[in-house]
């Protein structure tokens, strides 16, 4: 017997792929948007796929998905973020995999295939990009780290050898933007643990930074994504450390 699934999307202004991102979502029980109050057509475009949709002013994704998960009554949860698609492959595979999950199981991992600039990384760290985002509610919970989270499984997991397809960025301009928020968030959450930042830390964490990803984690086979994937990468580390001591930008005013 087919155990119950829920879909879940957080969303903020994501009308570029919700659509497809609802509709490969479309072999689940319930499908849940919890919205943070978007100015686009977002909250219609669920609204017309027929979900649920619940609005809650952002507060970060931990208290974010805490609210959404206690909204979710069905065993398992389907996660996908608003700019990912389910693979039909994927989806056949989840369905095939849930009856037969045993009930130590926490969760399933599932592979990412991300697009940038030109291709499907296939290195750079990007692929097979393992996450879980097939799970029980009551054996989850979320571990955030700055600007990002993942899901944290209370028991067993397994894979399903199958994609997620994201599209992360629509151009240099909206990379950058994400880049400059990052580095903002995890600066902020550096500085509450007290680490130490400055500009030597900031050009040594940015060299490394390129380092792994070019070179060491095979950036250098994706071509010209990968050499901009790593200088895009090299730069967040920088301004990660470098914005631990802001400095005093010119306060108290002077005009000596």
């Amino acid at each position: 017997m087919k155990p119950a699934v829920t879909g879940l999307v957080l969303t903020y202004n994501g009308e570029r792929l919700l659509d497809k991102c609802l509709a490969s979502l479309a072999f689940c029980d319930k499908v849940l948007v919890v919205d943070s109050f978007s100015t686009d057509r977002t909250v219609a475009i669920a609204e017309a796929a027929g979900a649920t949709v619940v609005q809650r002013k952002w507060e970060g994704p931990g208290p974010q998905f805490q609210f959404a998960l206690a909204q979710i009554d069905t065993e398992w949860v389907v996660s996908l973020d608003q700019d990912e698609i389910c693979t039909d492959d994927l989806r056949e595979r989840v369905l095939a995999a849930l009856p037969a999950a045993p009930a130590s199981l926490a969760g399933f991992y599932v592979h990412r295939r991300n697009w940038y600039y030109d291709r499907f990384m296939k290195h750079s760290g990007w692929y097979p990009d393992r996450l879980l985002r097939v799970f029980r509610t009551t054996k989850m919970q979320v571990e955030v780290s700055g600007a990002h989270y993942s899901f944290r499984p209370k028991g067993d997991t397994d894979v399903i050898k199958a994609d997620i397809i994201h599209y992360p960025y629509e151009s240099f301009a909206q990379h950058l933007d994400k880049i400059n928020s990052y580095a903002q968030q995890g600066a902020d959450d550096l500085r509450r643990k007290g680490r130490k930042g400055g500009v030597l830390r900031g050009i040594g964490h940015g060299m490394m930074r390129f380092a792994k990803l070019y070179f060491f984690q095979l950036g250098m086979l994706d071509g010209r994504a990968g050499f901009i994937n790593a200088a895009h990468g090299s730069f967040y580390a920088f301004l990660k450390y470098v914005r631990i001591d802001e400095g005093m930008w010119g306060k108290p005013y002077s005009d000596q």
